[in-house]
């Protein structure tokens, strides 16, 4: 019998899955989903929680003996019995099909629809009317099917059930008014007959239903953004010169994700306060960094990138740094050990406008290792700026390099154009990734 332990935030609808088909099979399931054990958005970008679950998402799986599980169908599918994961192939198949059209056809209308009711999402019309009829054209293929049917699939709860129901959760608590849901009556009961039964009221709680169509609350959507500073105002300043600085402004507003692209990670990330950018109080530098990366792009390194490079540098604005991974004898295969690299270049997406690097993996398969040149806005090793690119850093040595010395240049060059002798490592050149 499975046992394990369950990351997860609270009142997260996807752990809800797991943590229900447990109850039915009798798995033995700890929930970690508060500080201690577990605070989303700083234990799932530790090193050691990415080991196991390179995407950082919740809710994940691991059990007493060690085997790691992400995406909450998955760990769901895993802690059910025969029984809940259908017991003929035929019952199999038709779990999956329900499973199946929750995520494909459920999520996407009720988060554009429910995210909004909640604060995490500004409102918008158009998605939101579009979502009303999805979610119409979702509950008609349900009461059909249950026009018969007590359960979705088979005589007793199955996963399918399980699934679907916490797919649709939320719509039943925010926005599913007695009147929208009327045309529905057999997915009413059906919902209420699952949401009543002891393994769901363990995890669920009471459920109830919504009185009245939960609306868009501009002032708690508001609340929950990230407050923005007032930029100083300039003595005596005319009242024209402020309108089309308001215009700017308006331009300068982010474009907000499509709601069917949101996951209540997502949304929960959406939430949190923006962090200030960490290179904000630095003085505007004459090199730019993109016209660089667009010429090493797009044309020859050697010949038209690297003198453009030293031609443009920088050296008050910017600085080098070479890092080199600390734990060569922990590297084996080396398309495992690429993967290190990747990894570290994808936590690091919000780094690349202020800075560019070149890392190599060097040797053969159980005998390499891995180096890299950095360039980064300003004259601090950058990784401390903040919290989000701290994750992997820590497992290398740092040395700053002086611009003007030849040591410098020529790890520059080498590190630019992946050729030449790489005296300092011992190794020969095996493949390299460019982060930029």
């Amino acid at each position: 019998m499975a046992a394990g332990t369950l990351y997860s935030y609270p009142e997260n609808w996807r752990a809800f899955k797991a943590q229900i088909a447990a109850q039915y099979s009798g798995a033995r399931l700890k929930v970690a989903s508060s500080s201690p054990a577990f605070t989303f958005g700083q234990t799932n970008r530790t090193p050691a929680f990415l080991s196991n679950f390179p995407l950082g998402k919740v809710p994940a799986y691991q059990g007493d003996d060690g085997f790691c599980l992400f995406e909450s169908n998955a760990i769901a599918h895993y802690l059910s019995n025969e029984a809940l994961r259908g017991a003929t192939p035929q019952a199999a198949a038709q779990v999956l099909q329900w499973v199946s059209f929750a995520d494909s056809e459920i999520i996407p209308p009720a988060s554009a629809w429910v995210f909004p009711t909640l604060g995490i999402m500004q409102f918008n019309k158009q998605a939101t009317e579009q979502a009303k009829e999805d979610v119409k054209k979702v509950l008609t293929v349900l009461n059909h099917h249950l026009n018969t049917r007590t359960f979705l699939v088979g005589e007793r709860v199955s996963l399918a059930d399980i699934t679907v129901v916490c797919s649709i959760l939320w719509l039943y608590k925010q926005v599913l008014e007695p009147s929208f849901r009327q045309p529905y009556p057999n997915v009413t009961r059906w919902f209420v007959t699952c949401v009543n039964q002891p393994q769901f009221k363990a995890v669920l709680g009471e459920v109830k239903l919504c009185e009245k169509m939960a609306q868009f609350d501009a002032k708690k959507f508001a609340e929950m953004q990230p407050k923005k500073e007032s930029p100083p105002k300039k003595e005596k300043a005319p009242k024209e010169a402020a309108k089309p600085q308001e215009k700017k402004e308006k331009k300068k507003e982010e474009k907000k994700p499509d709601p069917e692209e949101m996951d209540d990670c997502d949304a929960v990330l959406a939430a949190e306060p923006k962090a200030k950018d960490p290179f904000a109080h630095l003085p505007k530098s004459p090199f730019v960094m993109d016209e660089f990366k667009r010429k090493y792009s797009n044309e020859d390194t050697l010949t038209v990138a690297l003198p453009h490079f030293w031609e443009n540098f920088d050296k008050e604005g910017y600085s080098i740094w070479y890092g080199q991974y600390k734990y060569p004898e922990e590297l084996t295969l080396t398309f495992k050990s690429c993967n290190l690299i990747t990894g570290m270049f994808q936590r690091l997406d919000k780094l690349r406008k202020n800075a560019f690097a070149s890392v190599i993996l060097f040797g053969t398969n159980n005998d390499s290792c891995i180096s890299g040149l950095w360039i980064f806005r300003g004259q601090e090793l950058a990784f401390p700026l903040s919290p989000d690119w701290q994750i992997d850093y820590e497992s290398y040595d740092w040395r700053k390099l002086d611009p003007d010395s030849e040591d410098c240049k020529t790890m520059v060059k080498e590190y630019f154009a992946w050729e030449g002798d790489f005296k300092h490592v011992g190794k020969a050149f095996n493949q390299g990734k460019i982060f930029k």
